[in-house]
This record gives structure tokens, C-alpha cells and sequence, in this order.
């Protein structure tokens, strides 16, 4: 049953969330260069080991994070891992070594839980494909985010590279003030179950949903998803000033211009198309597009040529929702908590690859004596990461295919 003041605060979490990462995306490679006296290539290899370093802890702990959920509820976990994801900020505006950001996306990578945790909220109160078209809700909460956090991010930046750390920090205590308050449990008691350390873990939890009919192809889908996907947030800022010569507030803008195109895409379109075509033709659509964008922001070498493409380049993630949705319907009610956990550790995996891959394909075709120089080659690799997981979505076999036809 539906629960519209709850689904207001979970748009509220997860916009104020998006906005706290995205303020920091473009002085990410200043405050690296500050920190450890390095180029802007060498910076996005540092960028790529602290994207894995907090993903291997986010893939340990999701599930672990997940299963606590569905025995205590979603409540305290989504309270923990926002004041948790505040003092992280804190730490990294006071960083002066790279030791020390090390450090602090240790702590953050173990206890964030926010994105798992508000997806479970939302299995909890909707199912069918009402279920999937929230799950785009909040990615449209995530534009809004996106459209704020990048460009006041931007502005920040220009004046010192750490505001916009203090901003995400701020922003993260207000998220946790107004959960303390408002947030109500989401989880009935009746449908708690036991916490088992057995499945509390990566390979456990992903035994136990590998049992789910149809799961198994599905999650290895959204895993090569999330390896090609992660490009964006990787390499986007260097990507950006090594090709078009961008600063921190371009860098901003442009983010926050893919941001309006996200939230339009998910707040108003994707619900009516999922229930016209259903979950495995929005796939199939949505896979073929990403595929055709990446190619042309692998090859692009214009300025404008970018700007004119953020608006296609949004109607590509209608496949992450659309997936999503066709994975929790084959979950009961007590194994939510359990299967974003297991999302959470598939996700995590491919946070702990796609970082490192891309850094070093962009480092390797933008250093000084790269031949041929092609700062857009992670893109080049992550069109044919999207076309594989399109082959794979395809030939599934077709016992579990027919499930899924709308």
C-alpha cells in the first residue's frame, strides 16, 4: 500500500544525498593535486583508487547492512549511515595527506547504506510495475540532487577547493535532522526475520537470491551495467578539462544540465513507458541507446558537441530502474533488505573495477606522450561493456525471458 508521506521523504533523502556528492565531483581532482602534489592524469589514478577502496568496504558490508534491515527495520540503518556519511565529509575538508581521504572512504565505504536501504523502503510499500516506476522516482530525485549539487559544487570550488566538502557535510546533517523527526519505519514486524551471519556476507546473500527464479542471469545484467555505467563519475571531470579545457563551475554546469535531463526522464517518463512497454522492452531500448552515446562521447572533441547531448544521454537510465523492478518481484517481503544488499555488493564490485579500468584507460590515451591521444577511450570500452550485457540480457534463456515479457 502505498504510503505518500513516506515516499516524500525518501525523495527528500535521497535529492539532499545526491546534492552532498555531487557539490564534491568537480574539486575532486583539485583536491587530490593539492594533497599529493600531482598532475591532473596522476590525480585521476588516486581518484580511482579511492573509488575502490570505498567500494571493496561497501561490497563486504552491504550485505551484512542489508540483512540488518530486514531483522531491524529500515529506520536505523538509513540514520546511521547518513550521520556517518557527515563526519566523512568533515574528514576529507580537513585532509591535508592522501592517507587520510584513504581513510576516511574506509568508514564511509562500511557504513553507507542509503541507496540500498531507500530502495527496500520502496519495495516495502509498492510492488508490480508501480514498484518499478518508483524506483525511477528516485532516480529523478537523484537529478534533482544533481542538478544542485554540481553547480553549487562548481561555484564552491572557485572559491576553495574544500567548501563544497563542508557544503556535503551540512547537507548530510540536515538529511539525518529531518529523518530523526519525520521518518517512520517502513518494515512490519511481521515480515522481520532472523539475522543469519551465513547470509550476511557477499557470497551468501548471493546464494540465496541465486535461488530466486530467473535471478541469476539477471544480477550478472546489472553487474556489467554498473562496470560500464561507473565511467561517468570516474572520469568525467578529468575527461572533461583534458578535452574541452573545462574549470570547476564548467564541470559543474555540465553535470547539473545531465541532472535535468535525469530528473525529467524519471519523474515524468519513465513511469507511463514502463507500463506501455513493460520492463524487458524498456531494457532492450535503453541498453541500444546508452550503447549509441557512448560511442559519440568517446569520439566527440567539440564543447558543444557534449552540450548537445545531454538530453539523449539521459534517456539511457531507464535501464537500471526497469532491472531493479524485475529483481524485486521475484523477492519476498522478508528477503528486500537482502536483495539490495546483494545489488549493494554487485555494485560495489563494479566500483572496485570500473574506477581503476577507466582511470588508467584515460590516463594511458591523455598523458603527455600518449599515441594516439584520446581522452574519450573509456567510453570506447564501456559502449562494449553495454553491448555485451545487451547479448547476455538477449539469449537468456527462454523459460526465464517469458517472465519477464510485459
Amino acid at each position: 500500500m502505498a504510503d505518500r508521506p513516506t515516499l516524500v521523504f525518501i525523495l527528500a533523502t535521497i535529492t539532499l544525498d545526491a546534492m552532498g556528492i555531487g557539490i564534491i565531483f568537480p574539486v575532486m581532482p583539485d583536491l587530490i593535486e593539492e594533497v599529493r602534489g600531482v598532475g591532473l592524469a596522476s590525480a585521476a589514478v588516486w581518484g580511482g583508487i579511492l573509488s575502490a577502496i570505498f567500494a571493496v568496504m561497501q561490497f563486504l558490508f552491504s550485505p551484512v547492512l542489508g540483512n540488518l534491515s530486514d531483522r531491524y527495520g529500515r529506520r536505523p540503518i538509513l540514520l546511521i549511515s547518513l550521520i556517518v556519511l557527515a563526519a566523512d565529509y568533515v574528514v576529507m575538508a580537513l585532509a591535508q595527506t592522501i592517507w587520510v581521504l584513504i581513510l576516511a572512504r574506509v568508514v564511509a565505504g562500511i557504513t553507507s547504506a542509503t541507496y540500498t536501504t531507500i530502495y527496500a523502503m520502496v519495495a516495502d510499500i509498492y510492488d508490480g510495475p508501480e514498484r518499478s516506476a518508483k524506483f525511477g522516482l528516485i532516480a529523478a530525485g537523484f537529478g534533482i540532487g544533481f542538478v544542485a549539487g554540481p553547480a553549487l559544487g562548481g561555484l564552491l570550488g572557485d572559491l576553495d577547493p574544500r567548501a563544497p566538502f563542508w557544503g556535503a557535510a551540512l547537507l548530510a546533517l540536515l538529511n539525518f535532522g529531518l529523518g530523526w523527526v519525520v521518518l517512520r519505519e517502513t518494515l512490519a514486524r511481521r515480515h522481520r526475520r532472523t539475522f543469519d551471519i551465513r547470509r550476511a556476507n557477499p557470497l551468501g546473500g548471493l546464494k540465496a537470491m541465486e535461488k530466486l527464479p530467473g535471478m541469476r542471469q539477471l544480477l550478472l545484467v546489472i553487474l556489467i551495467y554498473h562496470v560500464a555505467s561507473w565511467v561517468y563519475p570516474a572520469v568525467w571531470a578529468y575527461w572533461t578539462q583534458a578535452r574541452f579545457g573545462f574549470d570547476p563551475g564548467l564541470v559543474g554546469l555540465s553535470l547539473a544540465a545531465y541532472g535535468i535531463g535525469l530528473f525529467i526522464t524519471q519523474a515524468f517518463l519513465i513511469r507511463p513507458i514502463i507500463h506501455r512497454f513493460g520492463e524487458r522492452r524498456v531494457i532492450y531500448g535503453s541498453l541500444c541507446l546508452t550503447i549509441v552515446t557512448l560511442i559519440y562521447l568517446g569520439l566527440i572533441r567539440e564543447a558543444w558537441m557534449l552540450w548537445a547531448v545531454l538530453p539523449l544521454l539521459a534517456l539511457t537510465d531507464m535501464t537500471e530502474p526497469a532491472l531493479q523492478g524485475l529483481m524485486s518481484q521475484r523477492a519476498s517481503a522478508d528477503q528486500q533488505g537482502e536483495l539490495q544488499g546483494v545489488q549493494g555488493s554487485l555494485q560495489a564490485i563494479a566500483t572496485i573495477i570500473s574506477p581503476l579500468v577507466m582511470t588508467q584507460i584515460f590516463w594511458w590515451f591523455s598523458r603527455e606522450d600518449a599515441s594516439p591521444y584520446a581522452p574519450g577511450a573509456p567510453f570506447l570500452f564501456a559502449a562494449l561493456l553495454i553491448a555485451g550485457c545487451l547479448a547476455l540480457f538477449a539469449f537468456r534463456p527462454r523459460r526465464r525471458a517469458s517472465a519477464d515479457a510485459p
